[in-house]
C-alpha cells in the first residue's frame, strides 16, 4: 500500500510540473507592469504570475493567522 501512495504522489507531482511547464511556455510574451508610478522591466507574463503565486502563498496564511489572533483577543471571557 505504501508503494502505491508513493507512485500516486510522484504522478501528481509530475502532472503539476507538466502544467507549470506548459503555462510558462505558453506565456512568453513580454510585458511591463506599472502601479502607482512604479514600473517594472519587461519580463514574460509567466514570471509575474508565478511571483504573484509565491507571494500569495506566504501572505495568505499570515493574514489568516493575524485574523485568528484578533478574533481571539476580542472574544469576551464572561468574567467580572
Amino acid at each position: 500500500m505504501h508503494g502505491v501512495k508513493r507512485v500516486v504522489l510522484v504522478l501528481a507531482v509530475l502532472a503539476v510540473a507538466f502544467v507549470i511547464l506548459a503555462f510558462v511556455l505558453g506565456n512568453q510574451q513580454e510585458i511591463s507592469l506599472s502601479f502607482l508610478g512604479f514600473a517594472t522591466a519587461e519580463m514574460p507574463v509567466s514570471v509575474f504570475v508565478v511571483l504573484a503565486l509565491i507571494v500569495g502563498t506566504f501572505i495568505g496564511p499570515l493574514l489568516a493567522l493575524l485574523g485568528r489572533k484578533r478574533r481571539h483577543k476580542s472574544v469576551p471571557t464572561g468574567r467580572v
